[in-house]
């Protein structure tokens, strides 16, 4: 009967594969069991009370219940310590050279841990000063209060020298009209006494309404509402600064 050819539909048979205790990490492990029991008080306190028993038994009880006499040093006992300390150094070097592998391990990923660190770092400091740079350009709220401060200083200086300048202009214009009408009253008393008296009456009048007429009237300005207008343009100012 000739072989069947195995098709890809049909599933693989099953292996019973047996598990080899020496192969990953299984030995690996228990080596490193062994070498943290023996580093443990238990294991001292045991090897101790194992070593007085054999050593009391085999000189204190008769020859012939003795396993390990003592007329031959206790040959055995010195076996069985030699065989335990030449499988325990073996024991102890894996599992310190396992140690030194995951330590290994353990210092690459801290290392490339703290280079990212240090990068972030860097980056950060960059934006800080980038940052602080930029700040150094914008105006702050004390910058903007002294520049609104010296505004309506000089503009309060300004308005003081315009109602200085239109009172002087007053004082010359009302001496220029008493001047005129001196000078009319003169010549009106010399062309007749009787009619002297209402002329003199109307150039009075008429003097008082040049000097009101020369004397312009001050418009008092709001502080207040000169404060809100001079900040809604420096707001303004500033959006039109800020906006790319």
């Amino acid at each position: 009967m000739a072989d069947r050819t195995p098709n890809l539909d049909d599933p693989e048979p099953l292996r019973r594969r047996v598990r080899n205790p020496l192969s990953g990490d299984t030995f690996g492990r228990g080596a490193e069991g062994f070498a943290r029991f023996m580093g443990t008080p238990a294991f001292l306190v045991g090897m101790t009370l194992f070593c007085a028993v054999w050593l009391a038994w085999n000189s204190i009880m008769p020859e012939s219940a003795q396993f390990d006499p003592r007329s031959l040093n206790f040959t055995l006992l010195t076996l069985i310590l030699s065989l335990q300390a030449s499988y325990a150094a073996p024991l102890l070097l894996l599992a310190q050279n396992r140690q030194d592998d995951r330590d290994r391990v353990q210092a690459e990923q801290d290392r490339q841990s703290n280079d990212r660190n240090h990068a972030t770092t860097d980056f950060i400091t960059r934006e800080i000063a980038s940052l602080r740079i930029a700040l150094n350009d914008v105006a702050t709220r004390d910058f903007v209060r002294g520049e609104l401060r010296d505004l309506l200083e000089d503009l309060e200086k300004e308005r003081e020298e315009d109602e200085a300048a239109e009172q002087a202009e007053g004082g010359r214009g009302s001496a220029n009209s008493s001047g005129a009408g001196v000078s009319g009253g003169s010549g009106a008393s010399g062309s007749g006494s009787g009619s002297g008296g209402p002329d003199s009456g109307g150039s009075g009048s008429g003097r008082g309404v040049l000097v009101a007429e020369a004397q312009p009237q001050t418009v008092g300005v709001d502080r207040e509402e000169l404060r809100a207008m001079l900040r809604s343009e420096v707001r303004s100012a500033l959006a039109e600064r800020g906006t790319p």
